[in-house]
């Protein structure tokens, strides 16, 4: 019998936790088999289990009194809160304790603590946030989303390596087409820091397309997208925006007439489905690419559907090894030694 996938959950990271934290826990170890930990205060937790049949469940407590809030700067949580939900879960998952460590808290502090406690990935100088987006011809990965607000080009062509081989392992597409965002196609576009990771990847083993600019992400026109966090961050939050705006105002022309709400009522599969492309809560979690086990962030207003999410998302994560990919990939260590490495002190020196 193969043996289940045990998750690790920050109970008390996110919105809306613990309620929707606990109870997204319960149904994924219903619906998916997991076996899952949730980390947090006990007693605080074990209430919050009362509320639900747990019967037959692969459920088990691990105590962190201490909990990280959004308003925490992150390197104070790994100094000085060593027993919170957060830090707790992260040394079991750097222990081996379970396969995945997620949460919906405060993103800074999970990428902080991957960092100091999971450690990073050899020849990675800096993890980074992978988020799918939709597009007309399936799904776009976005690399990085808000881990690393400032970047150097080695950054970028490392996000873009990673980024490769994870869309590779997820989708089963053995050449995805990668690109950089940028504000134009032209190689004369884009800052100092993108032309060198342009020019960097362009001697890759990547099938690399040069730049793209929002719109090709979107329509179908690029699998991977590389660029620094704070753009990325910023393309994830706009586009989440356009489509709560656009689904409320279809919610009101829809209510505008007779013809209209007929209109909907042979059509409401079709809006149902295109809902279902556009919600993060569909997607459940991000993983963080470049640190030595899987580590998902989710949206900080998760609820208890998006929880559950996160715990498939942390399953199907796991069960692809995408961490052994990038591990083990000749090519990504090959390119990262040649193209992608970073800078040393003389190699700076020379090109100041």
């Amino acid at each position: 019998m193969t043996k289940n996938l045990r998750i690790i959950v920050d109970a008390m990271g996110g919105d809306h936790a613990p309620h929707a934290t606990v109870e997204g826990a319960v149904t994924a170890c219903r619906d998916f088999g997991a076996d899952v930990v949730l980390v947090g205060h006990e007693g605080v937790i074990t209430r919050e289990l009362e509320r639900h049949d747990t019967q037959g469940l692969h459920l088990s407590l691990k105590h962190a009194p201490e909990v990280v809030s959004m308003g925490d700067n992150p390197l104070d949580v790994v100094r000085k809160k060593k027993d919170s939900s957060i830090s707790v879960g992260m040394r079991l998952l750097a222990d081996g304790q379970g396969e995945a460590f997620v949460s919906a808290g405060n993103s800074g502090a999970m990428v902080s603590a991957a960092l100091f406690i999971v450690k990073r990935m050899p020849g990675i100088d800096r993890p980074a946030i992978g988020t799918f987006l939709p597009s007309l011809t399936g799904q776009a990965l976005v690399v990085d989303a808000g881990a690393n607000n400032l970047c150097k080009p080695h950054n970028i062509t490392q996000f873009a390596l990673m980024g490769a081989v994870y869309y590779r392992a997820l989708m089963k597409c053995q050449t995805p087409r990668v690109g950089i965002l940028s504000n134009g196609e032209e190689e004369s576009k884009g800052t100092d820091v993108l032309k060198q990771a342009h020019a960097h990847l362009k001697k890759s083993s990547l099938n690399y397309v040069g730049f793209v600019e929002g719109k090709d992400l979107f329509r179908g026109n690029v699998d991977v997208v590389a660029c620094d966090g704070f753009t990325g961050n910023i393309v994830l939050k706009t586009a989440e925006g356009v489509a709560e705006s656009m689904g409320a105002a279809i919610k009101q022309e829809l209510r505008r007439g007779l013809s209209s709400k007929i209109g909907y009522v042979f059509s409401r599969s079709a809006f149902g489905r295109l809902k279902k492309r556009f919600d993060y809560a569909e997607y459940g979690g991000a993983p963080l690419l470049g640190v030595n086990a899987p580590v998902l962030i989710a949206h900080g207003r998760s609820n208890a559907y998006a929880v559950r999410n996160m715990i498939r998302a942390a399953l199907e994560f796991s069960r692809q090894q995408v961490v052994e990919h990038i591990l083990n990939d000749p090519d990504i260590h090959r390119d990262i030694e040649t193209v992608g490495r970073r800078p040393s002190l003389i190699d700076r020196i020379i090109h100041r």
